[in-house]
């Protein structure tokens, strides 16, 4: 159950697997969203992309999220994801919500004409919300999407092309305050997130993302852009406590951090379940880097980071976690 302001995982491909987005449900998340999915390697019967969408028991406010430029193909993607009807689909939930990717700033993805490139067309932004809300409608799955600020500071557009999606179905828009060129630096700009809750509807909401690292972070960008809710992404990579943090001070309430041993403990939890989903080769090989992320700045880390590069086997990585 969300109380107030809604709190958001934000899909980071190789990282919101279905253990970590447990992970953070757990630990205060009220929302979460899938890595990125191809909405052409869906419509190929891709295998491993298909599991990609698996929803797990307890992750029952996850959204989609797709990707894609040609408004046919990603239709087609949204109604085989909406349906389920496809080889591996593994819902024990429904989806909440059908997200399209119109943010993600990485070179594979834009080269494509993906990501973040489809804000250079705001008219093609708005032919593919419109083919994916047909495509769902049936299955009353609402559409979603996540933009940036723009392509580069001379296009900052992310109140047009936010509107322009509203205007062709989008239900909810999360905004990143930098443009594709800045990448994640320097600072993410609130006022880009203000200038889009400005333009679009109340009945609208609005996330916000970009930099939220602390509770104080949040209520500044609540107070700074008047958005309807919080989306927090690299900042939880390590810390998913992030989000008990983050509610604590938007309620008023004092928060306690995790001790070491807790940190640890819960960085082991993570490694096991990605073994136990995939496998102990592939789930350590996969998981060595994102347990470093929970042992920065603790003591020896520099020693236990070095450690968990060598390591292959989930005992190997329990001992020195917990060294």
């Amino acid at each position: 159950m969300e109380r107030g302001v809604p709190l958001v995982l934000a899909p980071m491909a190789g990282f919101t697997d279905a253990p970590f987005r447990l992970l953070c449900r757990r630990l205060g998340a009220d929302r979460t969203v899938t890595e990125m999915i191809s909405a052409q390697a869906m419509v190929y019967r891709d295998r491993k992309t298909a599991w990609l969408a698996r929803i797990p028991k307890g992750d029952d406010r996850c959204a989609i999220q797709i990707f894609g430029h040609d408004p046919g193909v990603m239709g087609e993607a949204a109604a085989m994801l909406a349906s389920g009807e496809y080889a591996d689909c593994s819902y024990a939930h429904p989806p909440y919500a059908m997200n399209i990717n119109m943010g993600c700033p990485v070179r594979k993805i834009v080269g494509s004409g993906d990501g973040s490139a489809l804000m250079r067309d705001p008219a093609l932004c708005g032919q593919i919300v419109a083919a994916v809300c047909r495509a769902v409608q049936s299955y009353h799955i609402p559409v979603t999407v996540k933009i940036r600020a723009g392509w580069d500071r001379e296009h900052v557009n992310a109140a047009e092309v936010a509107s322009v999606c509203v205007e062709n179905g989008a239900a909810q828009v999360a905004v990143h305050g930098r443009t594709r060129n800045q990448m994640y630096a320097p600072a993410s700009d609130n006022e880009i997130i203000c200038a889009v809750r400005r333009v679009l509807p109340d009945s609208v909401p609005v996330i916000g993302n970009g930099d939220v690292r602390s509770g104080a972070d949040a209520v500044r960008m609540l107070e700074e852009t008047g958005c309807d809710g919080i989306m927090i992404g690299r900042e939880a990579l390590g810390n998913p406590w992030i989000f008990a943090s983050v509610r604590a001070a938007l309620s008023g309430l004092p928060y306690t951090p995790p001790g070491e041993e807790e940190i640890r403990r819960t960085a082991i939890e993570l490694v096991s379940d990605i073994v136990m989903e995939k496998g102990e080769e592939r789930g350590v090989r996969e998981s060595r880097g994102r347990a470093a992320h929970f042992i920065r700045g603790l003591r020896g880390s520099a020693r236990m980071r070095e450690a968990l590069h060598r390591a292959a086997t989930l005992d190997e990585v329990r001992g020195i976690l917990l060294s």
